[in-house]
């Protein structure tokens, strides 16, 4: 599956939060969206699931958003950055990471086919799932991640 071998390719830009190693140093399986604030489904569907979803998760899985370019128009850094800063802290206040995926590489690298786009890592790092949107089915299939990892409810 692509994205095994995140070695150069993970994430270095974090915007808020602590930032996180690849999930090949993580002790636990974890979930990262890939959004992007001009999207409709992302903003409206995908992010507020998530972040319904954390308390619950708690620390049994890691949680991280990802704000990419990918498959969306290219900003420097200057227009964005401020803006996803002010959304993950004070519009949204979003309870987990986020990293800012410049020029799509990142997103490209894990095999997105777009935004939103969610990867689901093992406890041992590995990618185990890769799910697209955020309509009623893909939120069912993490629904499903999140019950294996013993958390009711699905956000």
């Amino acid at each position: 599956m692509a994205g095994d071998d995140l070695g150069p390719t993970w994430l270095a830009d974090w915007i808020h939060g602590d930032p996180l190693p690849p999930p090949t140093g993580w002790d636990r399986p974890g979930l990262a969206l890939a959004f992007h604030l001009e999207c409709a489904g992302c903003v409206g569907r995908a992010v507020p699931w998530l972040k319904r979803a954390a308390p619950a998760v708690g620390e049994r899985a890691v949680l991280l958003a990802v704000h990419t370019a990918y498959a969306h128009r290219p900003l420097e850094r200057e227009q964005v950055a401020p803006r996803l800063a002010h959304y993950a802290q004070s519009f949204a206040a979003l309870p987990f990471p986020v990293a800012l995926d410049l020029d799509g590489a990142w997103a490209t690298a894990m095999g997105a086919e777009g935004t939103p786009h969610w990867f689901v890592w093992d406890e041992h790092g590995a990618l185990v799932r890769s799910i697209y949107g955020s309509q009623e089915n893909a939120l069912t299939r993490l629904g499903y991640v999140l019950q294996g990892w013993g958390v009711e409810g699905d956000g």
